[in-house]
């Protein structure tokens, strides 16, 4: 499941409200253990999900770097590398 989970700092353009609210439910899938709560969990796990990622955009705002941010399509095209480098019967086809 978090291998769903991206790095989101340093990059141009800036992570998304969206990008980060996934990041946050996955995290909170992995660590309860569940994708889908009951409806006696859900309200709990919605919680969880909004404070973690309220949390996250707070954290990345406020991270200072001096690195030059990076290009999420160079960064797509280094992971397609990767991934065909790895997987090499799944690029061919």
């Amino acid at each position: 499941m978090c291998r769903n989970i991206r790095p989101l700092h340093n990059f141009e353009p800036h992570a998304t409200s969206q990008e980060v609210h996934d990041a946050a439910l996955q995290y909170v899938r992995k660590i309860s253990g569940t994708t889908n709560p009951s409806q006696a969990n859900r309200e709990v796990f919605d919680r969880a999900v909004a404070e973690i990622a309220h949390a996250t955009e707070h954290l990345l705002a406020d991270l200072v770097t001096t690195a030059p941010p990076k290009d999420r399509e160079v960064e797509r095209e280094k992971a397609r590398a990767r991934n065909a480098k790895r997987f090499p019967e799944t690029a061919a086809s």
